[in-house]
């Protein structure tokens, strides 16, 4: 073979391959497109649209004057501002504590237990959130009445003979978390069920063989492979239970009151706009609970490496 064949073969084997893949790449980029392309109006719409109005709204006044961070020190400074975020922050860190605990835990039970039992156990865990948030409520508000609940014996057990114990102020926090876990937990356990899927065999397979029992395989072995599910999975939580309304809404008419209409910061937003007609004050809140949830969704990305790819 001549040194020009050479050559040229060398150049073929080197230079094709560096060239090709950009070109592939930049292939790929518009084949995307027809699958965000659906989701863009709605984005634009219910998203993008509604946040911009709010940050025009939280930083001017009522004859569109602008006022700087005026509408933001006038809600802090009012005395039911303080409480509902410590409320919605008590009541997130428990859900979240609770939720990433036992979902995380359950799905590696039951993918360690891949069978017909673990299949009927996922639809099991998976029909409360068939039930809308609304009717969840419902559905807990005759559990904690200790007159009609079925589960009356564990109330008292507890030392609750009457509604309005189980909906004291101090136990708010951790009901709406038990009725947040009770309707969500079982999606993100399929979601999660369905990432654990993802890991290879004879990675396990490999873990065996070097004596790792299930415990050790679960730990070491797919806990840090699910860990950007995990992220993903905390991230949306965190923005849903910021979020909180329907819950301590409908748990204040029920209660009569007992209950305050400004337990949560969207109830207090709502109140201060459609109650007293204060949307710029109402607009400060929810850019409060938007930078509440950047900044979280920040810290977890950066800490977990959630957009990192995997050599």
């Amino acid at each position: 073979m001549s040194s020009s064949a050479l050559t040229s073969a060398r150049a073929e084997a080197t230079q094709p391959r560096g060239l090709r893949a950009p070109r592939m790449r930049g292939r790929r980029v518009p084949r995307g497109l027809p699958f965000i392309l659906p989701y863009l109006p709605f984005l634009i719409l219910f998203g993008i649209a509604p946040m911009l109005y709010a940050l025009d709204l939280a930083f001017t006044g009522a004859d569109g004057s602008w006022t700087g961070f005026h509408n933001f020190a006038r809600t802090f400074t009012d005395y039911r501002f303080v409480p509902a975020f410590e409320h919605i922050l008590l009541y997130t860190g428990v859900w979240l504590g609770t939720l990433i605990v036992f979902v995380v835990g359950l799905a590696l039970l039951l993918h360690g237990r891949a069978n017909r039992v673990s299949s009927a156990f996922r639809f099991l865990f998976y029909m409360p959130g068939a039930l809308a948030g609304a009717a969840s409520v419902l559905v807990w508000l005759f559990m904690l009445d200790p007159a009609v609940s079925p589960g009356s014996f564990l109330l008292r057990m507890f030392g609750v003979d009457l509604f309005v114990q189980s909906i004291a102020p101090g136990n708010l926090p951790f009901v709406f978390a038990m009725i947040a876990f009770w309707t969500g937990a079982g999606g993100w356990i399929v979601v999660m069920y369905g990432a654990l899927n993802t890991i290879s065999r004879d990675l396990e397979e490999a873990a065996r063989i070097d004596g790792a029992g299930p415990f050790t395989i679960a730990l070491r072995l797919k806990l840090p492979l699910i860990r950007k599910w995990i992220a993903y999975m905390t991230i949306l939580s965190f923005a849903t239970g910021t979020q909180l309304f329907i819950e301590p809404q409908l748990v204040n008419e029920a209660s009569l009151g007992l209950v305050p209409d400004t337990w949560s910061s969207n109830q207090l937003a709502y109140q201060l706009a459609f109650r007293y007609g204060d949307f710029n004050a109402a607009a400060a809140i929810a850019v409060d609970l938007l930078m509440i949830g950047l900044v979280a969704a920040v810290l977890i990305v950066t800490r977990t490496g959630l957009f990192r790819r995997e050599d």
